[in-house]
């Protein structure tokens, strides 16, 4: 018995340890492809640096081996947006994409000239506060997100990710009035300011306006969420709203897939987009 229970254990443990190698190899080569499509989605003249990317499905070899793949998700950071004068600094956003099922002809690896068949493709266009606080001019700007009733505000990881179109908190620094405010090198949030100023808490609707992100303060906040109460002359009031509303300039897409709402996303702003099968090269990203 004890040498029938030596050769069991023995044998368990060698099945485990190629189970271990099978998986290593398995995860090794889905890393390379990954690496690879990144390298590829790179050399799109819009990508600065090198996007994460994570190509779904397991095993992996077993799908490589005929180039079809269950799907895959983008992240390119620090993509140059238009629009930003160039004494407010520039404009940085997130490109992102989530891939359907894809194949792609040659599954030994990614080019960038490569054809990525896909059946569908989600799109965004991240943008954080102070890529925000740069199209607005009002640099101390902070995106929040309320949550539902009885549910904490989502403005960071911590909240958890709640998204809306409207009713998001925008809190920043304007001038009183505020076309007093708009020098880049003297603003009012700064501490040498010396005119007079207010910080104040709006509640903003988002909308895609013929594929541009619009922006529409609708009133002041003054809900139950993390906000800032101020007193705002009358007579102001309607300037003030105006200086957290604007339309931006269009903003690009991945794959120039069309944007079709904006909302929140915890403290960020976001176009985002649905496309049905498309076939599409990494460069063109």
């Amino acid at each position: 018995m004890p040498r029938i229970r030596k050769v069991l254990v023995i044998g368990v443990v060698v099945a485990l340890a190629a189970v271990g190698v099978a998986v290593g190899v398995d995860v090794g080569a889905a890393v390379r492809a990954e690496y690879q499509l990144s390298r590829a989605l790179a050399e799109s003249p819009r990508v600065t640096f090198d996007p994460e990317v994570t190509i779904a499905g397991f095993p992996f070899s077993s799908r490589k081996s005929d180039g079809r793949f269950a799907g895959a998700t983008i992240a390119a950071r620090g993509v140059e947006l238009p629009g930003c004068e160039p004494v407010r600094g520039v404009c940085r956003g997130e490109l992102g994409a989530s891939l359907g099922p894809f194949d792609v002809a040659d599954g030994s690896g990614f080019a960038a000239s490569d054809v990525l068949h896909t059946s569908s493709i989600s799109a965004y266009t991240r943008l954080d506060a102070v890529t925000l606080a740069r199209y607005l001019r009002i640099v101390d700007l902070t995106v929040s997100t309320p949550g539902p009733d009885g549910r904490a505000g989502a403005g960071g990881p911590q909240d958890g990710i709640v998204t809306r179109e409207s009713g998001v908190v925008f809190t920043g620094t304007v001038a009183l009035p505020p076309h007093d405010g708009l020098d880049p090198a003297d603003p009012p949030s700064a501490s040498a300011y010396d005119g007079p100023k207010v910080r104040v808490s709006v509640s903003v609707d988002l909308s895609v306006v013929d594929g541009a992100l619009d922006i529409r303060a609708t009133g002041f906040y003054t809900g139950p969420e993390r906000h800032v109460d101020a007193d705002v002359p009358s007579e102001l009031r309607t300037a003030v709203l105006d200086r957290f509303s604007m339309t931006l300039p269009r903003l690009p897409m991945a794959w120039d897939v069309e944007a079709q709402r904006a909302e929140s996303f915890g403290g960020d702003v976001q176009l985002v987009g649905d496309s049905g099968p498309r076939s599409v090269r990494p460069d063109r990203f």
